[in-house]
């Protein structure tokens, strides 16, 4: 639909999905050393790429 588009209703849907799948990996960062904190938040970014990678499907042409 073209109010979706001139709204930017699907880039707003795709963060939405985004973060819910972030807060899936917890609301809080769980480690007190900010040395720890950084790697503990680069875990997640890596597990959510990870399931980025996992759900985009491959594509192969046939003809």
């Amino acid at each position: 639909a073209i109010w979706k588009r001139w709204s930017g209703y699907h880039r707003r849907s795709l963060v939405e999905a985004k973060m819910r799948c972030v807060k899936l990996l917890g609301e809080r960062v769980m480690a007190r050393d900010f040395d720890r904190q950084v790697a503990e938040l680069q875990v997640r970014a890596a597990i959510l790429n990870r399931f980025t990678w996992l759900g985009t499907p491959e594509t192969v042409r046939v003809a």
